[in-house]
């Protein structure tokens, strides 16, 4: 009858520890907090900027062959990009003012012949692939420029249309602006001087190399 009581006793105290406990919550441990995603940079968005740089190329006139031109350039930038998944593409104009420009003096031009070019402007397409803040793009599209075709005291100035095609490299260092390095080589073909130039049937052409810097300030 003991060893009964005594078991009994037992359950009684093992139901009573057992609701007790049910009584307090399970201990609360914090876990990490949620990862969520850190949103990709992009590079869709209107952009302005400023653009510097030098170009060499060649000028050639009928009568005095062709020369080597060299110069500067400085303008500014504006221009739109759109990016799907790693791909970015996107339309870009300039105009930049140039001090492009050479004299050669020959047989058949001996006061001088001088081609200058004094602004020049590009509307380009561009298509890029953007790793991350890395964007290199290939760009081409139409060429303007002011070509100046000079011998002696005469002078004949003339825009001239053309084409343009070229790559380039685009960082972006913040969230809203960016560097970029850019080679362009530009045709604006050729014009008559005419009596201008000292001979009716003269021609001159212009292309030239392009190697340019710039900073860019996205919307």
């Amino acid at each position: 009858m003991k060893r009964l009581f005594a078991a009994c006793a037992a359950l009684l105290t093992l139901a009573g520890t057992a609701a007790a406990a049910d009584l307090y919550p399970a201990p609360y441990y914090k876990g990490p907090p949620p990862a969520y995603p850190v949103p990709l940079f992009t590079w869709t968005g209107f952009y302005l900027g400023l653009n510097g740089g030098g170009g060499f190329g060649s000028s050639t006139w009928d009568t005095a062959g062709s020369i080597t031109t060299t110069g500067g350039l400085v303008g500014g930038t504006i221009g739109y990009n759109y990016q799907i998944s790693h791909f970015v593409i996107g339309v870009e104009g300039d105009i930049d003012w140039a001090g492009i420009s050479a004299t050669t003096t020959t047989a058949a031009c001996p006061a001088g012949c001088k081609t200058a070019d004094s602004w020049l402007s590009t509307v380009r397409g561009r298509v890029g692939y953007a790793a991350d803040r890395f964007l290199p793009y290939v760009t081409g599209g139409a060429a303007l420029g002011n070509i100046n075709a000079t011998t002696g005291n005469l002078t004949t100035s003339t825009v001239n249309a053309g084409w343009t095609i070229g790559a380039g490299l685009e960082f972006s260092f913040t969230p809203n602006w960016s560097a970029k390095a850019e080679y362009l080589y530009v045709d604006l073909g050729k014009f008559n001087c005419g009596f201008n130039c000292g001979a009716a049937t003269d021609n001159v052409s212009f292309s030239a190399n392009i190697i340019r810097g710039g900073i860019n300030y996205r919307f």
